[in-house]
């Protein structure tokens, strides 16, 4: 049985997003990176940045905003030029909003756009519509890029304003008519009605914080919950299923672990379970910043 697992699982080079024409990782070092976003050039904390930046000092100084991490309320921007509340920009197709928002997050997480791809081919292949349920959907890229695709997606986020945002992004990318469901739910909670209905998705896509609050005060916890996350994914993925991908963000999680869990939520689906790293390549010394680790699965 391990050695049938261990065949299937196969570890993958680390992943980058090489389409960006909005976005560039421009700079990194001293703990800090320095991010274009469309017109806008922000610096924001980054812990592997252990190294000197490339860059001249006057370029980090040009930049739009920095955000400064604080223990007593997590951070604030400060703004070095006038920002809009916030900005458009395009990957491809796909049209969204971007902003500085309380956090030291702008509504994207630009490597992610190498599964955007990869999600929007699985759904083009299967030359059907599929069900694609996004979890933890955020702002709703990958949700778009699914039902950009052809897919029917159901996009599940315990934040209200989060699913706001990304329905401000199908109106900005012109995808009103998709067939898109927006919930405000925990996550948790929904796989366990949606599996008491009998609903079963073709496609799952999994973003998990490594800690979150549901709209009910339910509290997610990655360390203790994911194991539950994936019985309940289990529980709603199709038999004819064509592909799940997650991506965690969560300290200490190994890359060959993900994988493992994913391959018993598709046991006894054909089709190997990659994993491995998300990161970005600096555009000043070529250096690769780890972001997230992946696992994803796709049917033979």
């Amino acid at each position: 049985m391990a050695a049938a697992l261990s065949r299937r699982m196969t570890a993958m080079p680390t992943l980058t997003a090489a389409d960006w024409q909005d976005y560039a990782l421009l700079d990194s070092g001293q703990g800090r990176k320095l991010e274009r976003f469309g017109p806008a050039t922000l610096i924001r904390p980054e812990a592997q940045a252990t190294w000197q930046p490339a860059l001249p000092r006057a370029q980090w100084d040009a930049a739009h905003a920095i955000f400064t991490a604080s223990s007593q309320n997590g951070g604030r921007w400060q703004q070095r030029q006038p920002l809009p509340p916030r900005w458009p920009m395009a990957y491809g197709a796909l049209r969204f909003w971007v902003q500085a928002s309380q956090s030291r997050q702008v509504g994207l997480f630009p490597e992610n756009a190498a599964h955007w791809d990869w999600i929007a081919a699985q759904v083009r292949r299967a030359h059907q519509p599929l069900r694609v349920l996004n979890l933890f959907g955020y702002t709703g890229l990958a949700t778009l890029m699914a039902a950009q695709a052809g897919a029917h997606v159901t996009h599940v986020d315990a934040a209200k304003k989060a699913v706001l945002w990304a329905r401000d992004n199908q109106a900005l990318s012109g995808l009103h008519d998709r067939p898109i469901r927006w919930v405000v739910e925990d996550a948790l909670t929904y796989l366990r009605r949606e599996a008491r209905r009998g609903m079963r998705y073709h496609g799952i896509v999994l973003d998990p914080p490594a800690f979150g609050r549901g709209p009910g005060g339910e509290v997610w916890s990655f360390d203790r919950l994911f194991g539950e996350l994936c019985n309940g994914c289990r529980a709603v993925l199709a038999d004819e299923a064509r592909f799940i991908v997650a991506t965690v963000y969560t300290q200490g999680v190994a890359p060959a672990s993900l994988a493992a869990a994913l391959a018993d939520i598709v046991r006894g689906q054909a089709g190997p379970v990659e994993s491995g790293e998300l990161a970005t390549r600096e555009r000043s010394a070529g250096r690769l910043l780890r972001n997230a680790i992946y696992a994803r699965w796709q049917a033979l």
